[in-house]
């Protein structure tokens, strides 16, 4: 039985494990026919006085990352569109659950940063936190 995702949602950020996330979506949608979301999240963090502090990349970075990694799946032969959007420090796992109900996605893909599974629980990993909020498959590369 093969499983089909028509759409798939991928979380990228600046990382290796990032790339290796964005090939595992391209590999999906080939054998599925289906196209992707990337999603990149800029996260604020809030500073006390200072107010929201701006994320560690620009967003013209964050828009490179993207179109690359839309690049790629397009050269593929996959339909791609990439996004990046703002979001407060430890709202992301959110955003990116809502941003899967919200384009009708079939899976969330994501890389983990490779803690183990305990320290990601205690850490409130990304990665745990989407697994804990959707109702969606998740595929975490690594």
């Amino acid at each position: 039985m093969r499983v089909v995702y028509e759409k798939i949602l991928v979380a990228v950020d600046q990382s290796p494990i990032s790339d290796r996330a964005v090939l595992a979506a391209r590999d999906l949608a080939q054998l599925s026919k289906g196209e992707v979301w990337l999603l990149h999240l800029r996260e604020f963090e809030w500073g006390g006085r200072a107010g929201a502090l701006p994320p560690r990349e620009t967003p013209s970075e964050a828009e490179a990352e993207v179109k690359a990694s839309v690049e790629i799946l397009t050269q593929a032969g996959v339909k791609a569109h990439g996004v990046v959007k703002n979001t407060g420090y430890g709202y992301a796992a959110r955003e990116i659950v809502a941003d899967a109900i919200e384009l009708d996605c079939g899976i969330i893909v994501m890389g983990s940063r490779g803690r183990s599974d305990l320290a990601g629980l205690v850490l409130g990993s990304t990665a745990h936190k989407v697994i804990h909020l959707t109702d969606r498959p998740v595929l975490i590369v690594r």
